[in-house]
């Protein structure tokens, strides 16, 4: 089944993920074929700057997210930066997500594999895609029989990253790939202090990923992009989610009929 991930960057308060919840639920409503996954960060440990905005904890993170799953009927998802973690995320979350940074961390692969949990991996801003071969191994070994891998592109340095396309075939071979919208156009560290983004190129390459073929898709998104706490630059308004993502499923339909 085909997968929608998506949600604000971090959990900055029950009002903004309940607002963007409501908003996945009416699109799961109308698409009942499509998985849609809410997505958001209890912990946002990679910030450029000390002083930036990490998120409110994993208490907070975690009860929040448990709400939105009573009150919307929405699977979630949420990262994991430490391996003491996984347990306690695992009794709230449908799938646990392993941060780019972080992707081939043994213990912590190891440690969300043996929750039973299904999980998402991002592939490395500094890995090559058929490296990820090992990472789905160590996973598998450890007893995780579910999992994805994400492109979210490769870091050249000089504040940028670019998506090679040529990643999501090559990925595909080991375990099915969703593409990462908008943290493929995120300039890291790009304000000097924080993140920057270049949102305007979302959509073209979303469009460039569905073409390819992926077995997902993944948004961050946010009534106030411009208020958002982390990666306001590249998140997507909320007011323009539904639309981008109905052209994106009107486009995978026109790819999947068209096949030759």
């Amino acid at each position: 089944m085909f997968v929608v991930i998506a949600g604000p960057c971090v959990i900055e308060s029950r009002d903004v993920c309940f607002e963007v919840a409501e908003v996945i639920r009416e699109l799961k409503d109308e698409f009942r074929d499509i998985r849609f996954v809410f997505k958001s960060s209890f912990d946002k440990a990679n910030r450029s700057s000390i002083s930036s905005f990490r998120g409110y904890g994993l208490e907070f993170g975690l009860m929040v997210l448990q709400e939105v799953k009573r009150k919307f009927g929405l699977e979630v998802l949420t990262d994991i930066h430490e391996s003491y973690q996984a347990k306690e995320v695992a009794d709230v979350v449908d799938i646990i997500q392993i941060p780019a940074f972080l992707c081939r961390q043994t213990d912590l692969l190891v440690s969300a594999a043996e929750t039973g949990r299904e999980v998402n991996v991002k592939k490395g801003q500094f890995l090559a895609p058929w490296d990820t071969k090992n990472i789905v191994e160590k996973l598998r070994l450890s007893g995780c029989d579910k999992i994805y891998l994400t492109e979210r592109g490769t870091t050249f340095g000089y504040n940028n990253l670019v998506v090679d396309f040529r990643s999501l075939p090559i990925m595909k071979q080991y375990a099915p790939v969703i593409y990462d919208v908008t943290h493929s156009v995120q300039l890291p560290g790009g304000l000097g202090t924080a993140s920057s983004g270049q949102r305007e190129f979302a959509y073209p390459l979303a469009k460039a990923a569905v073409s390819v073929g992926v077995d997902g898709l993944f948004f961050e998104t946010h009534p106030e992009p411009s208020k958002a706490l982390s990666d306001g630059p590249n998140q997507i308004p909320l007011k323009e989610f539904p639309d981008m993502f109905r052209k994106l499923l009107k486009l995978r339909e026109f790819v999947l009929q068209n096949e030759v």
